[in-house]
């Protein structure tokens, strides 16, 4: 048996299940349960099976099959270039958040930043890679996400360079900050019996939704941002699709300029926050 055997079974596997990406997802689970890196394993797949491949195989791909996401199943997302730690306690790193660190990277670079609701740490975490001179601080509410951020920040060699902090928005939070960034739970109440199964089953639903409209976690990053950002700092917020002019009304209703930013699908992504002039 050759690795294009094990793919031609699991790719009709996953289908069957309903996931989306069979062929893709077969894929990197046979890489992963191979050993081999996702973007050689195209170059392997006239290579003879290990014995206990299809052994080792199989977990993975029930796993999948019950739509627990390819990131979670082998521990890891890339997000801008890096490899972050996933767990079932923080959200799947998604592609369209990169439009916020392209965002906060068009502009003077910080040197105090704040990441408030950190999760895997991928905005924190980025940022420090790409900002040199820069130190964070990353706050959540959930004590199993602060620990995954920290093992991924132990990964890429920034532990000396963020400090963790265990705080519900700005609670405990001293100090001003250049830069500050969130992606909050933003998901309305009923839009969460839409969700595809691989989120609305596998990621904690904290991360995904505050209840009700949607819109609490803004209410209380606007209250709070004008006793933490400096003067000339620039904020950036993810936010859902359709929520672009309400929680611009927020951030200006607590004096502040703010614009929304499309993502590359062409979709309202970011809401930016400056101090008004």
């Amino acid at each position: 048996m050759i690795l294009q055997d094990l793919l031609a079974d699991a790719v009709p596997r996953l289908r069957r299940a309903g996931v989306a990406s069979p062929e893709r997802d077969a894929r990197r689970l046979l890489a992963h349960a191979a050993g081999i890196a996702p973007d050689r394993i195209g170059l392997a797949m006239r290579d003879a099976a290990p014995q206990d491949l299809a052994a080792r195989l199989e977990p993975l791909l029930a796993a999948r099959a019950a739509h627990q996401p390819v990131a979670q199943i082998v521990g890891a997302r890339c997000f801008w270039g890096r490899m972050f730690r996933v767990t079932p306690a923080v959200l799947d790193p998604r592609p369209e958040t990169e439009t916020l660190i392209a965002l906060a990277l068009d502009g003077p670079r910080p040197s105090r930043l704040l990441d408030l609701g950190t999760g895997s740490g991928c905005l924190a975490l980025t940022l420090l890679a790409e900002c040199p001179a820069a130190r964070a601080v990353a706050t959540d509410i959930s004590r199993a996400a602060l620990g995954v951020a920290r093992a991924s920040a132990a990964d890429l060699g920034l532990s000396d360079r963020v400090a963790f902090q265990h705080a519900d928005w700005w609670q405990g939070v001293t100090g001003r900050f250049d830069l500050i960034v969130s992606n909050p739970p933003y998901i309305a109440a009923d839009e969460m019996p839409e969700l595809s199964p691989d989120v609305r089953l596998w990621e904690d639903p904290r991360a995904l939704t505050p209840g009700g409209d949607g819109l609490s976690a803004y209410r209380a990053l606007a209250a709070g941002l004008s006793a933490h950002l400096l003067p000339g700092g620039r904020a950036f917020f993810e936010i859902g699709a359709r929520q672009g002019p309400a929680v611009m009304a927020l951030f200006a209703a607590a004096g502040f300029d703010a614009a929304c930013h499309p993502d590359l699908d062409g979709r309202d992504r970011v809401v930016s926050a400056r101090w008004a002039a």
